[in-house]
């Protein structure tokens, strides 16, 4: 392992900075659900490729959890270990997000660790969904029936959120990403309750993670942003592209825009990374929404995964550039794997029909076999790999990321670090 991504007990800032100019957001390299990359082998393969090392959201659950926890956290083990054993270097994040599903949480065992490390009698019970959300009512079935926000100031929340991060860590992963924390901490205004969670979960990752450090970060807003490294080692925000009215499905990024990173303040107090985010469309796709977080009706990735080869490359290089050019500690997690909310459809020339029906299994990828013997595929999911065999469905953009981490970690990409 070279000096660059070495870390043990803390992390250097070069060396976050390292990792921080070499992301992605790529998930199911882990576990996502009940999902996983069906090309995981080619996952690596571009990873190499793009010189890739900090692989975000690469294990998560959102509202639809498992019955069986254990196997959930059988496959994210077993998975890093693969994903460790290509690149040792790879820093693997894991979610642990702002949405629990009642199915899910009441069939979970509370770990004995787990009722020690918050100082109460170990007892034998499940994790009580009732005991995690708003007593007001407030996010209640926020996500659908039985999905809702939990509250951090509710112990029952703090001991699950440690018990999410605990089992990730174990499993081999050194970043955490807590989501929507001020929307889980909106009772939490001192961000006391959160400061618990963030301090027990680094003193466990002291004792039992892979380098004996965690890297946690959150999408931070406001006052959050300003937390010293105690809390968040970085921010992490969706980009926010504005639309260009005049030029139909055209973004671009503005400083002082909506919410974003993008203004001198905000960008100033720690390192940050901006993603492409994804939540939805409007009723009216395609259709501009002045002043609200769509880009022409589609959320970022969904909008970003629809435009032509051309276009994306554009962007790619377009947006490194206004980044690196603005801020010394500012960096875009590029898109890797991502779900969207609108089909895309491939064709397959020479499909293998077991692979075909390993995705359908894992990546909800549908297909029909066609009077030539093709394969029509029709997919929810961006993957930047460029398109074979082993990735029928690749949108071909690994080589232009790769390019452009290259750039942006020589000194090519406006910030002249030579990192």
């Amino acid at each position: 392992m070279s000096e660059m991504f070495s870390f043990n007990g803390s992390m250097p800032a070069e060396v976050l900075t390292n990792y921080l100019s070499r992301a992605l957001t790529h998930y199911g390299i882990g576990f996502h659900n009940k999902q996983k990359s069906p090309n995981f082998a080619d996952d690596l393969r571009m990873f190499a490729n793009m010189g890739a090392k900090y692989i975000g959201r690469a294990a998560s659950v959102w509202t639809t959890g498992f019955v069986d926890d254990n196997f959930f956290y059988y496959m994210c083990e077993k998975m890093a270990a693969q994903a460790h054993e290509a690149d040792g270097e790879l820093l693997l994040q894991a979610c642990v997000f702002e949405a629990i599903n009642k199915q899910s949480v009441d069939v979970i065992p509370v770990p004995a660790y787990v009722f020690d490390a918050f100082g109460l009698r170990a007892q034998k019970r499940c994790f009580r969904y009732d005991d995690m959300i708003f007593t007001s009512g407030m996010y209640v079935d926020h996500w659908g029936p039985g999905s809702s926000v939990p509250d951090i100031t509710r112990i029952e929340t703090r001991m699950f959120f440690y018990y999410r991060a605990t089992r990730y860590i174990k499993a081999g992963y050194e970043g955490i990403h807590y989501g929507q924390v001020r929307l889980i901490g909106r009772n939490d205004t001192d961000f006391r309750h959160w400061g618990e969670v963030i301090k027990m979960t680094r003193e466990y990752a002291a004792a039992h993670a892979r380098r004996r450090y965690v890297v946690i970060d959150a999408h931070t807003l406001g006052e959050l942003r300003k937390l010293g490294p105690e809390y968040f080692d970085f921010n992490a925000f969706p980009i926010r592209l504005k639309e260009v009215i005049d030029n139909p499905m055209e973004c671009i990024c503005e400083e002082g825009y909506l919410d974003s990173m993008f203004n001198e303040a905000d960008a100033s107090y720690k390192p940050f990374l901006v993603e492409f985010d994804n939540f939805g469309i409007t009723a009216n796709p395609g259709v501009a929404t002045p002043e609200r977080h769509y880009a022409w009706g589609y959320d970022e990735i969904t909008w970003f995964a629809i435009q032509s080869a051309q276009y994306r490359h554009k962007f790619l290089r377009y947006i490194v550039d206004w980044v690196n050019s603005r801020y010394p500690d500012g960096w875009v997690q590029f898109p890797s794997r991502r779900v969207i909310k609108q089909a895309v459809e491939f064709i397959w020339k020479s499909p293998d029909a077991a692979w075909l029906r390993d995705a359908k299994t894992w990546d909800n990828c549908d297909y029909e076999m066609l009077g030539d013997g093709s394969a029509r595929l029709s997919r929810l999911h961006y993957s930047a790999n460029n398109a074979s065999d082993a990735c029928p469905f690749g949108f071909g953009d690994e080589d232009v990321i790769g390019e452009l981490i290259t750039a942006q970690t020589t000194g090519g990409g406006g910030k002249g670090r030579g990192i």
